[in-house]
């Protein structure tokens, strides 16, 4: 693992001392001394060194090299590092606090030097504060975003492989459930089918005619029919889980077929007329026909446990937009369960325990409510009264979705890209600036070669005036001066080309203390030897 980060790290410090290394032979910046470029590569290896685990420090090495060699901050030498330890801060710095406290200092630092030491210092400080922000915190905003998007990356995956769990873990208690369910139907189907055939058996327990020995054969068909509900009900109890809504699907017959199935069991019930509304058959299929045979199942069995051989009616009408079913029975002999309704009395037939619906009144009450219709059971007169009210079941409205709230990561996603803007957007407007300045001033100071091939040593400033450009030099490369000036004289330098962004040829004229030309030498650019200029060179 070691092993690669070296490498990397190598690579790393060879791209950045090439240009260190490199500018000043190409003419890119003031050439400077051995011990110096010595010294900027000895730095750029400790910021790469530290530039890992400690990047703050590797940007803060860098930048104060950058101020060294220019009081602007803005050199080919050092910029691109400067550039890549700003990026790099960006990327591995968690807080943001430091960064822009070492801009701060950077940007103090600048000023104070240029304040200081600067020629210039107008455009030099609109140089260093547009480098400062297109140099420096443009490249470490694009590190936060990167860092950012990173993170991001990974809370996505990271939130993909849990939803991918939970969706598992849905589909595994889906089928549970859906297991449950069907288990449940068998349950309230069978329950159903058993109270049937326990009041078929109890109605051929009763018959005057049947022989003792066919008579116990009754009850014992009718005591296994009761014992075999129970256990199922017990076994599908197990299975159910709480507060789980109610099927709602019939198992393949209508309303009017159930109470025809019943009554040829044996159940005395009969359809009866509405007395407000209007009679209605129930449409197959649709939710309120699935609601409705629930109910009238469930109070069908109730009735054929609790008041065998009493008189069952069932009406449905059309009231209200809605359905509404209701199951009546006359006479009781037990308490239903769920209601709280009092013993009523016995019928003909035995009143040994017999098998139950399985869901109860509390949950057809939980069905109905859930589709929003009304339930109400309990005792009327001298029996017991089922009633349910479903309204009609149109289609659901669309529903707007809702948007999703911003994440975090969103939010601060947008953050930095605003942020990015607005240092691009002020990085250009003081680039640009700064560099119409630096192109006004350069262009401005140029004094032709042939004007200068026309000047004579002993002419008097205030005669020059005319040929003399507007501006002079004011960061003049004094050291590549061939010859020091007289001395005692007013020296002023002037560009020979109107070049931006090379170096070129610089003139030097020095005045005494009359305002008469007592000197004038040609500075080469860099590259040229430097030599004694003659003024023929200049007028060929």
């Amino acid at each position: 693992m070691q092993r690669p980060r070296t490498w990397r790290a190598c690579l790393l410090w060879a791209a950045l001392v090439l240009p260190a290394l490199t500018a000043d032979r190409l003419g890119m910046n003031e050439p400077g001394a051995v011990w110096q470029q010595l010294a900027g590569v000895a730095v750029l290896a400790a910021a790469v060194a530290v530039a890992r685990w400690r990047p703050l420090v590797a940007f803060a090495l860098t930048a104060v090299l950058g101020l060294v060699a220019a009081p602007a901050l803005f050199t080919v030498s050092y910029g691109p590092a400067l550039g890549v330890f700003a990026l790099l801060l960006g990327l591995r710095a968690e807080r943001v606090r430091p960064a822009l406290v070492a801009f701060g200092g950077v940007c103090c630092l600048g000023t104070a030097r240029i304040a200081l030491f600067g020629v210039d210092p107008a455009p030099e400080w609109v140089v260093l504060t547009g480098t400062l922000l297109f140099g420096c915190v443009f490249p470490w905003l694009g590190g936060r975003y990167w860092r950012q998007s990173r993170q991001l990356t990974a809370a996505g995956w990271n939130r993909a492989a849990r939803l991918e769990g939970e969706q598992r873990i849905a589909e595994e208690r889906a089928r549970l459930r859906e297991r449950a369910r069907i288990a449940q139907d068998m349950h309230d189907s069978l329950g159903h089918e058993l109270s049937l055939i326990a009041l078929r058996a109890g109605a051929l327990q009763v018959a005057p005619d049947l022989p003792d020995h066919h008579r116990t054969a009754a009850a014992d068909l009718r005591a296994a029919a009761a014992d075999a509900t129970d256990r199922l009900h017990r076994i599908i109890g197990v299975l159910r889980e709480e507060n789980e809504p109610v099927s709602l699907s019939p198992p393949g017959e209508t309303v009017e077929q159930l109470v025809t199935r019943a009554a040829e069991s044996g159940l005395p019930v009969r359809w009866g007329k509405p007395e407000g509304g209007t009679a209605v058959a129930l449409e197959p299929g649709g939710v309120a026909e699935r609601v409705l045979y629930r109910v009238v199942r469930e109070a069908l069995t109730n009735a054929a446990r609790y008041a065998p051989g009493a008189e069952v009616t069932v009406v449905a009408a059309r009231e209200g937009g809605g359905t509404t079913v209701t199951v009546t029975s006359e006479r009781a002999s037990a308490t239903p369960p769920d209601s709280g309704a009092p013993s009523l009395p016995s019928g003909s037939l035995p009143s040994a325990s017999l098998p139950s619906g399985g869901t109860g009144l509390q949950a057809l009450r939980a069905a109905v409510t859930a589709v929003g219709g009304d339930f109400e059971a309990g005792p009327r007169g001298d029996g017991f009264r089922v009633w349910a009210y479903v309204p009609e079941q149109g289609v659901a409205p669309a529903v707007r979705p809702t948007p999703a709230p911003y994440a975090p990561y969103t939010l601060a996603r947008r953050r930095v890209v605003l942020a990015l803007v607005a240092a691009v957007a002020a990085g250009v407007v003081l680039v640009g600036g700064g560099f119409a300045w630096y192109a006004y001033t350069e262009t401005h100071s140029v004094l032709p070669p042939a004007a200068y091939a026309e000047l004579r040593l002993g002419d008097a400033g205030d005669e020059l005036a005319h040929v003399l450009p507007d501006r002079s030099v004011r960061d003049a490369p004094v050291d590549r001066a061939p010859v020091p000036p007289p001395a005692g004289s007013d020296c002023r330098y002037y560009r020979a080309s109107g070049e931006l962004l090379v170096s070129v040829d610089h003139f030097r004229l020095c005045f005494d203390d009359e305002g008469r030309l007592v000197a004038k030498d040609v500075i080469p650019r860099v590259g040229l030897s430097q030599r004694p200029s003659t003024d023929e060179e200049f007028v060929r």
